[in-house]
């Protein structure tokens, strides 16, 4: 099927018996070498005409005969490139590949080239000098596996989370970079099972982590982690690592009371909208409506609540999300704060009542 299928012919290298043809569907290159040039030169000139419509019996074909199977060059499925020296700069990366590493390379943004690789599973760009990720990464519908470990990323794009990578993406590696904090919209990477955070700037976890129901490893040491999100709770993991982050001793009793008596019209109406289970969306309220009632808070209660709370940390036990757990610091603890929300006082008081009596 050559008819209207050929995107592009490179013929720069026809003297040497050289020639790629580039197809549409299936998007694949057709790399031609070590061809007599004059036969080559038929060819081409037949495809041009069968990709233009001429019928096969005008077509200046000769008797092909069968390639050697050692002569057909397979088509390759991976690279691997640890200097910058060795970076292809004038060449294309074959369409072919399914797994790229280009770490060491000094690279300072995502070459655009990689993006045109649709069957990349596999991306490893570590050890480079990547500052900004672009959101068409997210066009590379097959891609499991993206190790950004050891660059100069300063955050990770909302856009990501949108795109093609929430069905795709299970490995993620963002370690040894300058991430402060990640989007609201990180926890519809759903397929997530492997994320690594280690070494970064991160000063909160996403706050419904508790979404990546596949995650199973999760490491964010030597991070600015003060507390942990309420949503951790719901995190099933096999191995957890937050080692070297400098947690607050956590207070019941003292609580950070953002409790607004009566409440406004806004908080009642956000409220029953969650608690009911009201379907809503930007068609039908304002965006920044639709963002507020995402983050919406759980009292222990399960009731909803937007803004108007009560907040306190208390001391959970690692083990009970993890299997196994690295020791949070040097002392051999595996426990962490985490953050609790109230809807009401007598919400609160009624906590405040089980916790004095099991610590009394």
């Amino acid at each position: 099927q050559v008819q209207e299928n050929i995107e592009r012919f490179f013929t720069r290298f026809v003297e040497e018996g050289k020639a790629t043809v580039r197809l549409r569907e299936p998007a694949v290159d057709v790399c031609l070498s070590k061809a007599n040039a004059s036969n080559l030169k038929n060819f081409l000139s037949a495809v041009r005409l069968a990709h233009q419509g001429t019928d096969i019996g005008a077509l200046p074909l000769s008797a092909l005969v069968p390639a050697k199977t050692s002569e057909v060059e397979k088509p390759k499925t991976k690279m691997i490139i640890t200097s910058r020296r060795d970076y292809p700069l004038t060449k294309n990366f074959p369409y072919s590949l399914e797994h790229l590493q280009a770490s060491y390379c000094k690279l300072a943004r995502i070459d655009m080239r990689v993006l045109c690789l649709k069957k990349l599973r596999k991306l490893d760009l570590s050890h480079n000098h990547i500052k900004q990720l672009p959101a068409t990464i997210g066009d590379l519908i097959c891609l499991q596996e993206l190790n950004l470990h050891d660059n100069h990323l300063e955050s990770f794009s909302g856009a990501l989370c949108n795109s093609t990578l929430q069905k795709s993406l299970q490995f993620l590696d963002l370690s040894q970079n300058k991430i402060k904090a990640l989007p609201i919209q990180f926890c519809q990477l759903r397929e997530l099972i492997n994320l690594k955070l280690d070494d970064n700037e991160l000063i909160r976890l996403p706050f419904k982590i508790g979404q990546l129901d596949h995650l199973r490893f999760l490491s964010a040491a030597r991070n600015k982690l003060p507390f942990l999100p309420s949503d951790f709770r719901k995190l099933c993991l096999e191995n957890l690592d937050l080692f070297g982050n400098p947690f607050e001793q956590p207070n019941p009793l003292v609580p950070n009371i953002q409790l607004k008596i009566p409440l406004t019209l806004l908080e009642c109406a956000a409220r029953a909208t969650i608690n009911y289970r009201i379907p809503y969306g930007c068609h039908l309220l304002p965006s920044h409506l639709c963002e507020d009632l995402e983050v919406a808070k759980t009292c222990q209660c399960g009731s909803a609540c937007l803004s108007s709370f009560i907040q306190i940390t208390v001391t959970m036990n690692l083990h009970h999300v993890a299997h196994t757990v690295v020791l949070v610091d040097n002392m051999g603890g595996t426990e962490a704060p985490v953050i609790c929300y109230f809807c009401s006082l007598d919400c609160y008081s009624q906590f405040l009542d089980r916790y004095l009596q099991s610590n009394g």
